[in-house]
């Protein structure tokens, strides 16, 4: 008779033997899936965001605004209710006929818009700034101050060459940051990053067509002092002392820009900024603030700011209604083009003395008489 532990593991290796030449067993097939169920209509249009229902004639649409239904033109069909508002009485009013779906300001919600808070850190981190030390901004301050001083000798020469001056931040820090907030609100809420400079980006005008030579007729060449003024600028928004302004948002004009202290005459404002294209490719670009930086003597080579993507406040002020003479008396800046060392630069300079609370207007067609202004407020 054979041990015990002889007999357990030739019975180990039978079973073995049998699992692995044994058949596997067929499963029975799967029974096929049922049906889906398609949704009823009623029950997609209880969970959509918002829908339309086509009419068949729209013949008989009106402008909620000034219920009339003339000028069918320009009437445009909110996209959630399927109201029709005239593109003129529309506060802020539109200027093109936008591309793809359109929301009237009561569906989107832009009529109760406000200006939201921004936290000390968010708005550091949004505009980027530099820290700098105090002895090195009294070094780069003085050179243009002792230069200043040098040229007040006469004061007939002074008034007749009339020079830009610098804007003068607000001297409390949280003031500053109040007012940078205000614009760092606004441009997040049009979807735009902060830009204080011209960008050139691929399939778009390259730096080398920004020259301000192609200008049919030349164009204004800004002197090396009002340069040495502009680069003061420049150096005191890169270090958080922005111009004493305010982005507020106005029920009729959208959002607007306001004095937030005494602004005094040529003062520069701001120079505006975003991505630089040719005019051809902005024809049918449904952008309201397209800015014109040159006219060249060949129309195609013409440049233009689009500042739908990137920006800064110079994107947010207004214009007037040239075409009364209450419009024409609300402007306080003016919008002018200047050959800055060969390359075109618009800057934003004050006609007159700017009051705190006084809202910033200049004329939008200080080159071409293209913009309608005429509905404008």
């Amino acid at each position: 008779m054979p041990p015990a532990s002889t007999t357990t593991a030739l019975c180990r290796r039978q079973i073995s033997s049998r699992r692995r030449t044994s058949a596997p067993r067929r499963r029975s097939p799967s029974p096929s899936p049922p049906p889906k169920r398609m949704k009823l209509l009623s029950e997609i249009l209880q969970k959509a965001a918002y829908t339309v229902e086509e009419r068949e004639d729209y013949g008989d649409v009106s402008c909620e605004q000034c219920c009339s239904g003339e000028r069918s033109e320009e009437l445009l069909l909110c996209d959630k209710c399927d109201k029709g508002f005239h593109m003129k009485c529309l506060r802020p009013i539109v200027v093109r006929v936008p591309i793809g779906s359109w929301i009237c300001n009561k569906c989107s919600g832009d009529g109760q818009r406000r200006v939201r808070r921004l936290s000390q850190r968010k708005i550091i981190d949004f505009f980027r700034i530099q820290k700098c030390k105090k002895d090195d901004i009294k070094k780069k301050c003085r050179p243009l101050q002792d230069s200043r001083k040098r040229r007040r000798r006469s004061l007939v020469y002074q008034k007749k060459r009339r020079r830009l001056l610098p804007f003068i931040p607000s001297a409390d820090h949280t003031q500053r940051l109040k007012q940078m907030g205000t614009l760092a609100s606004a441009l997040t809420a049009l979807h735009m990053e902060f830009s204080d400079d011209l960008t050139y980006l691929p399939g778009m005008a390259p730096p080398s067509a920004n020259q301000a030579k192609f200008e049919q007729g030349g164009m204004q060449v800004l002197s090396k002092e009002d340069i040495a003024t502009l680069h003061q600028c420049r150096a005191m928004c890169k270090r958080g002392e922005c111009p004493p302004l305010l982005v507020v948002f106005d029920s009729c004009e959208g959002f607007t820009v306001e004095a937030d202290d005494q602004i005094k005459d040529l003062t520069i404002i701001a120079e505006y900024s975003g991505d630089v294209d040719y005019i051809k490719n902005r024809e049918h670009d449904d952008c309201d603030s397209m800015m014109t930086l040159l006219l060249a003597r060949d129309p195609s080579k013409g440049l233009v700011i689009c500042p739908d993507k990137r920006g800064n406040i110079a994107r947010f002020i207004n214009g007037i209604n040239n075409h009364t003479l209450d419009g024409k008396k609300k402007q306080n800046c003016k919008c002018v083009r200047y050959n800055v060392n060969g390359e075109c630069r618009v800057i934003l300079v004050a006609t007159r003395d700017i009051a705190k609370g006084e809202k910033l207007y200049y004329d939008y067609n200080g080159y071409e008489h293209e913009y309608p202004t005429q509905h404008f407020v």
